[in-house]
């Protein structure tokens, strides 16, 4: 399973999105110190576990679904988290 496919099934376990969009950036950073092969991934989220979440929390249930791979395949993550309320 490649990284995208690994992140999304996660995403989708964890938070049941109505939306979710993920890019991977990797090939932009190649020889980025520090990421030792792990990549660089942008991703946009929808769900409802969102509503009445901060902006913090949103960011930690993406992370805590996301755990497994980080450091390891997940080096950067950039994260747009919304309730459906929010498109």
């Amino acid at each position: 399973m490649d990284r995208v496919e690994a992140i999304r099934e996660r995403l989708n376990t964890a938070l049941q999105p109505s939306r979710l969009d993920i890019v991977d950036e990797s090939a932009r950073h190649i020889g980025h110190g520090g990421h030792r092969g792990a990549g660089h991934f942008r991703l946009r989220i929808v769900a409802e576990k969102f509503n009445h979440q901060g902006m913090i929390l949103r960011h930690r249930m993406v992370y805590d679904a996301l755990a497994d791979l980080m450091p390891g395949e997940i080096h950067a993550l950039s994260i747009e988290a919304r309730s459906p309320h929010e498109g």
